[in-house]
């Protein structure tokens, strides 16, 4: 593993102007601030507002009145903000990647590809928005003397509450949609991140986005969430199973719909036939991408006992080999975990792990004389569901390798778990590899790959089952999801009901005979 003690020089770019400017948007009426820091080094970068109640208050309702005049702009104009958008964001991409390197500690490769997230939804949602927003003529009960439109109205104002694994793709790729369906945004960045969602919104309304459309508030999330989900009259979420069912009951409460992307215990299997050269590069990719802080990453591998030890021994010595280490260019394979304390949260995993008997094969340690959050990485052998990191999310860069016997028992252990969010199925024969991925039970599932393919679809809804989440983003439904449907009905003439003088057996038979008439003639 090549591993060079270094202290980066934090990008040009980033100036104390900007990262002032920035957080200047954030209300913070209170006083109240978060020492926003250098992930690599430690250092504070700038002051970060913490919004109280009546900020968050204050926010939405200046979003409801900017929110007014938004939906009552004709939808073209809506798009041609997000044409210039589009040409902005690219750009703009590698100011937006040291935002997200100095802020999440991840390594460049991983920074720039979250720069391409929002582009990737802008020119998918340009194309479909048109069609999906356009009053759809549907028919009515009586053939020729009834109608029925499905018209699409925006829900309001949309919350959104956006991880820091990945704060500018969720935190600007969430409310794109619902920003292009007509509605108003207010987002909660988590704290240690905001710095490159709050540039995405600098950039939207460079794009023409108007001023109050977007609000940004901030704080933990105790003290901000029920206010916003309070006001909010849709919520967008993406974190943890267990916070996602407090949000879940509260927009429950409110009679709000919301769309949660939670944890994952995310599997791979690898069938006998599988090429190693392909495999062995997406296991490294699906386990240590993003310093494993992925949601949909890969944290258990099943292999066939035929092919166990060669398999391990290929992995092991790739994970071993990668260049891990602090820097703002292209070099690094694997950055930083994005906090001390998320690295005690790994670390505690893998502990855990040794003292019940998992032998750790490579990695398993934190590297302090690389930065302050640096963790090895690290593959297990052994893990039984009696360690935390057998049944609970790690999300690090820690992976468990099993073997099975059969594929029937591959795909048993693969399901044995609560979580549904990804899975990733590796074999020479495509027919053969996805009947198997068609047996897993979860969101999303990848054939020869581990987790970007699906994610990268973005005409295809992305989302969890079972305690991964509800509802998905991306698709048809990652923009509707915003919007709510009001059923325009016409009747040209009273003809459902009887007609004057006539009995209503009489009506009835007509009633009854016309129903079968319409079925034969596929009419209704």
């Amino acid at each position: 593993m090549t591993l060079t003690p270094a202290r980066p020089t934090r990008p040009a770019s980033a100036t104390d102007e900007l990262l002032r400017g920035l957080v200047a948007r954030v209300p913070g009426s209170g006083g109240a601030v978060w020492p926003l820091t250098e992930v690599y080094t430690g250092d504070v970068l700038v002051e970060l507002p913490q919004s109280t109640p009546s900020d968050i208050e204050q926010a939405f309702a200046a979003a409801r009145t900017a929110q007014a005049k938004w939906a009552a702009t004709p939808l073209k104009q809506r798009l041609a903000v997000f044409r210039r958008a589009h040409s902005l964001f690219i750009d703009r991409a590698r100011t937006i990647a040291d935002l997200i390197q100095i802020e999440s500690g991840k390594n460049r490769r991983m920074a720039i590809e979250e720069t391409c997230d929002p582009p990737m939804i802008m020119s998918h949602y340009l194309r479909r928005a048109p069609k999906l927003l356009a009053p759809t003529r549907r028919g009515g009960p009586v053939p020729l003397v009834s109608s029925s439109t499905e018209i699409r109205v925006p829900k309001g104002v949309a919350g959104i509450i956006a991880p820091w694994n990945f704060p500018f793709a969720t935190g600007i790729s969430d409310a794109i949609p619902a920003l292009l369906a007509g509605n108003a945004v207010v987002l909660k960045p988590d704290n240690k991140t905001a710095l490159s969602p709050l540039y995405g919104v600098h950039l939207l309304e460079e794009a023409g986005l108007p001023q109050g459309l977007f609000q940004v508030v901030c704080g933990e999330g105790p003290d901000v969430g029920p206010t916003l989900i309070g006001q909010a009259n849709y919520v967008m979420f993406t974190g943890s199973t267990a916070t996602g069912k407090v949000i879940g009951e509260q927009a429950g409460r409110n009679l709000i719909g919301c769309c949660l992307e939670l944890g994952g215990k995310n599997p791979m299997i690898v069938l006998p036939d599988a090429d190693f050269a392909d495999a062995v590069p997406g296991a490294v990719f699906g386990a240590f991408g993003n310093t494993g802080q992925i949601c949909m990453h890969i944290e258990r591998i099943y292999l066939p006992e035929s092919r166990y030890e060669e398999f391990k021994e290929a992995f092991v010595a790739k994970a071993s080999s990668l260049d891990v280490r602090a820097a703002y260019d292209f070099g690094p394979e694997m950055g930083s975990l994005v906090s001390v304390d998320h690295l005690n949260r790994v670390k505690s995993h893998v502990d855990d792990a040794v003292a019940k008997g998992a032998t750790v094969l490579c990695g398993g340690r934190p590297r302090p004389d690389l930065g302050p959050a640096f963790f090895e990485p690290t593959i297990l052998e052994g893990v039984t569901k009696d360690m935390l990191c057998g049944v609970t999310e790690t999300f690090g860069p820690v992976v468990a390798l099993h073997r099975y016997r059969t594929v029937d028992e591959a795909v048993e252990l693969a399901n044995d778990t609560d979580y549904g969010l990804n899975a990733s199925v590796w074999g020479k024969d495509i027919r053969a590899a996805s009947a198997v991925a068609a047996r897993l039970e979860t969101g999303n599932v990848n054939v020869n790959d581990s987790l970007a393919t699906a994610y990268a679809a973005k005409g295809t809804p992305s989302g969890g089952v079972k305690t991964s989440g509800v509802g998905a983003r991306h698709g048809d439904q990652g923009l509707l999801k915003y919007t709510d449907v009001q059923n325009l009905a016409v009747l040209k003439k009273p003809v459902m009901s009887p007609r004057p003088g006539q009995k209503y057996e009489k009506y009835v038979e007509g009633m009854l005979s016309g129903l079968k008439m319409m079925r034969r003639l596929r009419i209704r």
